[in-house]
């Protein structure tokens, strides 16, 4: 187990109740105890939302980094309470897998990738109109190439839906999520894939359709998924747009890389 972290700054934002920030500091202090590697580092923050469309407006988040590795949960709830527990609860969680994703990735214990079920991080299906629904969210990062295994760890550490980077076997620019009890990976034109991964994968034989930004939100709603994983008309790149928390959408998309291959 890891050492007790000397401190977890937070912060609040919006009418967070009286008492709530040093709840929440003593739960992911508690919860860092069983972390597999020293922690150098935790910050909470913890937000009540204020509209009306968001079913559950108290947001609580936590960033630990375990010995360099940084680890990301996030938790919505009705009341800051609720987030607080579901916070604590999904840190546990993934920090008794962080040890053992490790394991798997290094190749000291195939077939060790994930295991059992855990709630999908995915946002309610919002009462925010559909037609008050915009992106609010731009983000974009340089490429990571990584193989299935890695992308598995980050997104899993990060608490993420999905990962979007370059498979580095195939070149091709990818999407990991999570399907039942393992992991699925899709690309813009799918290639056979003959390198062995830790973790538990089944690839899409689907190629990605190319659309505009527009078109990838009519489809976003039209197929009710949390995310959509597309080719972008204007630049051919890898593109996901996702269903936010807060009921608008969020846009991730890859800045050119160069991929160098032996």
């Amino acid at each position: 187990m890891g050492q007790a972290v000397r401190d977890v700054v937070f912060e609040v934002r919006g009418e967070v109740p009286e008492g709530a920030g040093e709840l929440a500091r003593a739960r992911v202090a508690q919860a860092c105890e069983r972390a597999p590697e020293p922690v150098l580092f935790a910050r909470v923050k913890l937000t009540m939302i204020v509209d009306p469309a968001v079913s559950r407006p108290a947001l609580a988040q936590a960033n630990v980094d375990v010995n360099g590795r940084l680890v990301r949960i996030q938790a919505a709830a009705e009341s800051m309470w609720q987030a607080i527990t579901l916070l604590e609860d999904r840190l546990l969680l993934r920090l008794g897998r962080l040890g053992r994703h490790w394991e798997a990735i290094r190749g000291h214990a195939p077939g060790e990738g994930r295991h059992g079920r855990e709630p999908a991080h995915y946002p309610d299906f919002y009462q925010r109109p559909r037609e008050d629904r915009k992106i609010v969210r731009r983000k974009t990062f340089e490429s990571e190439v990584a193989t299935p295994d890695e992308a598995a760890f980050d997104m899993d550490a990060l608490d993420y839906g999905f990962h979007l980077f370059i498979d580095v076997e195939t070149g091709q620019d990818s999407v990991l999520y999570r399907s039942d009890d393992s992991y699925r990976l899709a690309q813009l034109d799918p290639q056979e894939r003959k390198e062995p991964v830790a973790v538990p994968l089944t690839v899409s034989p689907l190629e990605a359709a190319r659309l505009s930004v527009p078109e990838a939100v009519a489809r976003l709603e039209g197929l009710g998924l949390p995310f959509v994983f597309f080719a972008d008309s204007a630049t051919g790149r890898g593109n996901v747009l996702y269903h936010r928390y807060d009921g608008h959408y969020g846009l991730v998309t890859p800045r050119d890389v160069i991929l160098e291959r032996s």
